[in-house]
């Protein structure tokens, strides 16, 4: 994940790390909604695999794992962490905040961070490929081998395309089609095989969009020139940025991070790595 990072980031990791081992523990003083206390939001309701069974102070699930890691870190025990519960778009919005932080996959954009603050990425997020079962059933497989021979359809502008053409090269052109609505449909009539798409919008579309929608697979974050990346959502201008931040740095350096990532998105979704 180091190596998604902007220079710009890194600088501000480094800084956050070294803000954060002046301040031990005592970083978050003083700088939550309830002293002694981290309050974190989530969507209502928090969908698998971020959250298991609508129920994040499980810690079960990617986000929720994560934030147990990022409050341990802050020197919060999990007896110090509550749950609120915000919609996607309000909590988006400029102004105060009834959360320290909020965690719904928010992608970190310029756009948003006119209206909020963001932290240091903690997820990158990968490219996996969507298909039906019935093609898997029919032989498809995990390897750039076997995905050479699939027929692919792709929204002409979105990032899939080079990818496609550059890593994969299919054996014939891939369909192209204009907009992802499309391209899901021709999925479902037999029309294609397989498009790409983020692992969390794969993840929705073979469960709920795509009739026997299947994930046959998924690509490392380095390999897209763009991943997008999911930052912690918090007011503008909150003092403890800083101290998430340098949870996050530590998390990220020590490979817990990763590890969590590995457990809930790659074990737990059953989403094999192309390699």
């Amino acid at each position: 994940m180091m190596k998604l990072l902007s220079s710009t980031a890194l600088a501000l990791m480094v800084s956050a790390t070294v803000a954060y081992a002046a301040g031990g523990g005592a970083c978050a003083v003083d700088k939550t909604l309830v002293e002694g206390t981290l309050t974190i939001a989530t969507g209502n309701p928090a969908y698998y695999p971020w959250v298991m069974d609508d129920a994040p102070e499980s810690g079960q699930g990617f986000e929720a794992a994560v934030a147990y890691a990022i409050a341990d870190k802050m020197g919060f025990s999990s007896d110090d962490v509550t749950w609120v519960r915000t919609s996607f778009d309000e909590a988006i919005q400029p102004g105060a905040k009834n959360f320290d932080f909020n965690m719904q996959q928010y992608s970190i954009t310029a756009e948003r961070e006119e209206m909020v603050d963001f932290s240091l990425p903690y997820y990158a997020s990968a490219m996996a490929v969507l298909t039906t079962q019935n093609v898997v059933d029919n032989g498809a497989q995990a390897t750039l081998d076997s995905l050479k021979g699939l027929k692919w359809g792709a929204v002409a502008t979105t990032t899939a395309l080079p990818i496609l053409n550059d890593l994969i090269q299919p054996a014939s052109d891939p369909l192209l089609y204009n907009d992802n609505a499309d391209v899901n449909a021709a999925i479902m009539a037999g029309q294609i095989d397989a498009a790409l798409y983020d692992l969390p919008t794969a993840l929705y579309l073979s469960a709920v969009v795509v009739e026997g929608g299947a994930l046959l697979g998924q690509f490392p974050p380095d390999k897209s020139e763009n991943p997008d990346q999911f930052g912690l959502l918090m007011e503008e201008g909150n003092p403890l940025k800083e101290c998430v931040d340098a949870a996050i740095s530590e998390l990220t350096e020590s490979g817990e991070l990763a590890a969590i990532e590995a457990q809930w998105l790659a074990e737990a979704t059953g989403v094999p790595v192309i390699e």
